[in-house]
């Protein structure tokens, strides 16, 4: 598996408050959040990967949940206005 490090966003449609919180808390220790229920942090595949797995041990059936990974060619192309900004090269966590 690759150690790029690459922008991974999560993001989560929980029904439960308590699942929800706690899968707001788990993300809220590593990443940066940008909406209720999205998050962002730069993770290598593996990391990204280990975390997706913790959150999905939390959920509920008919709960969801989707994982993107922004390379670096894309990175360039992202953009964001107000709230927090895009997780750039200084905002890494390893999981």
């Amino acid at each position: 598996m690759s150690e790029r490090v690459m922008l991974m966003v999560y993001c989560y449609d929980v029904a439960q408050d308590r699942t929800r919180a706690r899968v707001a808390h788990l993300l809220e220790d590593h990443a940066v959040r940008v909406q209720d229920s999205v998050f962002e942090m730069r993770l290598t595949q593996a990391a990204a990967n280990r975390l997706y797995r913790a959150i999905v041990r939390l959920l509920d059936d008919g709960d969801m949940l989707r994982m993107y990974a922004i390379g670096a060619a894309a990175f360039p192309r992202c953009q964001s206005y107000g709230g927090s900004p895009i997780a750039g090269d200084t905002a890494s966590w390893i999981v």
